[in-house]
C-alpha cells in the first residue's frame, strides 16, 4: 500500500501542485486549506464544499495527522503547555501564553537542540532529529483549536482567532531545520491558513549566520537572537556554536537581514546569569557591540531572568542587579525590556522545556563525566571563565 500524504506537511504552493496531480483546478487548494487550517478539518467527510468524488479520493490517498498530545498543563497564570509525540520515543512541548491584547505560541523545531547553551535545559537533554513540516504547523494547529474547545469558540475565520503571535523558541534550533520550518512559516503567514502578520511571527536563532542570511531571502520574519554575552570568550563558553559564528559576523548577518525584516530592530535575547554576564562592563560591551562602526545595529534587549536546573551550576541575577543592567542599556538609548517569568510552576519557562528526547549527542553521558572530573579535580573544572576579563 502506498503511505497517505499528510497535508500538514505542504505549504501554499505544494498544495496546488498535490491537487492538480488528482486532477483538480487550484482553487480546491484553497477551499482545502481553509478547510484544514481555519477549520480545523481532519475528516474529509465534514469539507461540505468539495465535490464528493475530490473526498473520496483524498480518503483513499492523504490524511490530516498532527503529533498527539501525551500530556495537557495550565499553570496558574494561564500558560498553557502541551508534552506531544512525534513518534520514536521523542516528544516535545509546546507553550501557549495568554496575554490582555494577545495570545502568543511557543513553537519546537528540533526533537531536542544539538546547540547545547549553558543555561538551557532543553539542550542539556541533547538532540534526536529534525521535526518534520507536519509536527511544527500541527504545534499551531492542535493549540489553536484545542484552545477554541476550551473557550467554546467555533472554528472557522469567524470565529475569533486564540493565537495571535507566534514565536519559534520552543525546543531546538529553528535555522538548523531549515526547510521544514520555513514552510512552516509560509503557513502562519498565508491568509488562506493563520494570516498572521509578519510582524507578528518571531524566529529565533543562537545565530548560524548563513541560514540567518538565507532566511531574509526566503521568508523574513521578526527575527530574535539568542546573545547572552558581550564578548567573544564569554560566549564561546556560553553558547558553542559562537566559535563557528562569531560576534561580529553575527552583527554583520543582523545588519544584512534589517535591509529584508518586517520589523526595524532586531530584538537580542539576553539570559540574565549572576556573576557571568551581568556586570556593568557587560553592559557597557553589549552597548559597544550594536554601536560600534558606521553602521549601528538597530535594536531592543530582552533580559530574561534565568530559570536555574541543577546541570547548568548557574544562578539568577538579582532583581536590583537586572533593573541596574537594564537602566545602563536604557541610559545609551537602547530599547531595553526585562521578560515576566511565565507558566514555571508547570516548567513552561524560558529555558525549561525538555519534552522527551532520545539523545543521539549523548549529552547526559558527557554530562555525567564532567561530574566525575570535578570531583576528581574540584568544583572549579570546567566552570565558566571570561577569557580576557
Amino acid at each position: 500500500m502506498t503511505a497517505l500524504i499528510n497535508l500538514l506537511d505542504l505549504d501554499p504552493a505544494q498544495l496546488v501542485a498535490y491537487c492538480g496531480e488528482l486532477g483538480e483546478k487550484p482553487f480546491r487548494a484553497k477551499q482545502l486549506q481553509r478547510w484544514i487550517h481555519q477549520f480545523g478539518a481532519d475528516d474529509f467527510d465534514a469539507m461540505t464544499d468539495l465535490a464528493k468524488s475530490l473526498r473520496d479520493k483524498l480518503k483513499g490517498r492523504a490524511t490530516i495527522a498532527a503529533p498527539a498530545i501525551i500530556s495537557d498543563h495550565t499553570s496558574a497564570d494561564g500558560t498553557r503547555k502541551w508534552l506531544v509525540d512525534v513518534g520514536a520515543g521523542n516528544a516535545v512541548e509546546t507553550v501557549y501564553i495568554p496575554e490582555d491584547n494577545r495570545g502568543t505560541l511557543c513553537i519546537s523545531t528540533q526533537a531536542g537542540c544539538a546547540v547545547n547553551c549553558r543555561f538551557c535545559s532543553t539542550g542539556k537533554q541533547g538532540f534526536n532529529r529534525n521535526l518534520s513540516v507536519a509536527e511544527i504547523i500541527g504545534q499551531l494547529w492542535m493549540a489553536e483549536f484545542e484552545l477554541r474547545r476550551t473557550h467554546g469558540i467555533e472554528p472557522g475565520p469567524k470565529g475569533e482567532r486564540q493565537i495571535t503571535n507566534v514565536v519559534m523558541m520552543g525546543m531546538g534550533e529553528p535555522l538548523l531545520n531549515f526547510e521544514p520550518t520555513v514552510t512552516a512559516l509560509k503557513l502562519m503567514l498565508d491568509d488562506n491558513a493563520y494570516g498572521l502578520s509578519r510582524r507578528r511571527v518571531t524566529l529565533s536563532t543562537s545565530g548560524v549566520v548563513p541560514m540567518i542570511d538565507k532566511l531574509s531571502q526566503e521568508c523574513p520574519v521578526a527575527l530574535a537572537v539568542s546573545l547572552h554575552a558581550s564578548n567573544d570568550g564569554l560566549r564561546d563558553s556560553l553558547v558553542p556554536l559562537n566559535k563557528k559564528h562569531p560576534l561580529a559576523d553575527l552583527m554583520a548577518a543582523c545588519r544584512r537581514y534589517l535591509e529584508f525584516a518586517p520589523r526595524d530592530f532586531i530584538t537580542f535575547e539576553y539570559c540574565m546569569l549572576d556573576g557571568v554576564n551581568d556586570t556593568d562592563q557587560h553592559a557597557r560591551e553589549l552597548i559597544a557591540l550594536v554601536k560600534t562602526g558606521p553602521q549601528p545595529v538597530s535594536c531592543k534587549f530582552n533580559l530574561i531572568p534565568f530559570n536555574p536546573f541543577p546541570e547548568s551550576g548557574l544562578l539568577r541575577s538579582k532583581n536590583p542587579r537586572i533593573k541596574e543592567f537594564a537602566q545602563i542599556l536604557a541610559d545609551a538609548g537602547i530599547v531595553t525590556t526585562v521578560r515576566k517569568t511565565r507558566g514555571d510552576d508547570i516548567d513552561a519557562a524560558c529555558g525549561q522545556l525538555a519534552g522527551d528526547v532520545q539523545d543521539r549527542t549523548r549529552v547526559a553521558q558527557r554530562m555525567e563525566k564532567m561530574a566525575e572530573y570535578q570531583k576528581k579535580f574540584g568544583p572549579d573544572f570546567g566552570r565558566i571563565v571570561e577569557v580576557g576579563s
